[in-house]
């Protein structure tokens, strides 16, 4: 574990937040020297953070000693030089042990997943991201999506958790996140991390940035990291010249595309990391891959991308 407080560390990132991919070979196994080259890259190319075996990781397909494997693999990876935080999900008692194995394999810092399946009400969330919390000494980011969704007084408790030190909103709702931001700031001394973890980030965050979330998920970063880098670097400095030229000639067409097919947001990753020239094999069940076009448009795309690099924006 690296000794640098993890919110200290995520606060004001040098570098796009690095959600890889898991790598599998031809049988579907796990190729672990595939994804040690993927992380080992997305850090040297500038990466602020490493969250492995998140949503883009395919959590949801790994085994418990893979997910293992992948965490101290991605910890030793990185060597300290950024913090690793690690996926945890399921119910209560499988989460916390996903905690347990994240922290006995070095990782800095957990990603809470939605609970499975279950439709819960506040009361009963409030208390699985508690239980969660309390199970290891690692620090905790909530992830706001699908069946977990909170109100502000709700993220306020979670605020005041020992061990809680974040929300990362996917659900897109910028009305609730703002009276989530106001709540907290105004209910809870400190500091408490927000996050836009939003598919294609990059795409909402000038209105996410605008509410008080400056924090941003880039999965795009995975296969085109100069583009997310010169993306971060513009928003950092205001440039908005550059992030709309961005926007309008690399993520609206990204994402026009990843909206044709269910899964994409994964699977089209993972496709791009091999136009890339780094076989890390395909999806998992129950996600499909995306078809020969699909993959012919976003290698255009993609293009179009290093283009307006090229041209200087």
């Amino acid at each position: 574990m690296t000794p640098a407080p993890l919110a200290a560390r995520l606060s004001v990132p040098s570098g796009p937040l690095f959600f890889p991919v898991t790598a599998f070979g031809p049988d579907g196994s796990l190729h672990l020297d595939a994804y040690r080259a993927h992380v080992r890259r997305g850090v040297e190319a500038g990466a602020a953070a490493v969250f492995a075996c998140c949503g883009t990781g395919e959590f949801h397909a790994l085994t418990p000693e893979e997910f293992e494997t992948c965490v101290r693999a991605a910890v030793e990876e990185t060597a300290g030089r950024v913090p690793v935080v690690a996926g945890a999900g399921y119910g209560t008692a499988l989460a916390a042990r996903y905690a347990r194995t994240a922290e006995r394999a070095g990782a800095d810092g957990l990603l809470a997943m939605p609970p499975y399946l279950v439709l819960a009400g506040q009361e009963g969330l409030l208390r699985h991201y508690r239980e969660l919390a309390s199970a290891t000494a690692l620090p905790v980011v909530v992830y706001q999506r699908d069946n977990a969704v909170f109100t502000p007084e709700t993220v306020a408790d979670l605020a005041r958790t020992d061990g809680i030190i974040g929300l990362k909103d996917g659900l897109g709702d910028l009305d609730l996140m703002q009276r989530i931001v106001s709540a907290v700031r105004t209910e809870v001394p400190g500091d408490f991390l927000y996050f836009n973890g939003l598919p294609t980030a990059e795409q909402t965050q000038l209105a996410y940035r605008a509410i008080g979330v400056p924090l941003y998920s880039s999965a795009v970063f995975c296969f085109a990291p100069e583009i997310a880098l010169a993306f971060h670097a513009a928003l950092a400095r205001g440039d908005d010249r550059t992030v709309h030229r961005l926007l309008d000639g690399f993520y609206r067409p990204f994402v026009e595309l990843r909206a044709q097919g269910r899964g994409f947001a994964v699977s089209l990753v993972k496709a791009g990391v091999r136009l890339r020239g780094l076989d890390v094999g395909e999806v998992r069940p129950p996600l499909h891959e995306p078809g020969e076009d699909h993959v012919k448009q976003l290698a255009q795309v993609i293009e179009r991308g290093h283009a307006l690099l090229e041209e200087g924006l």
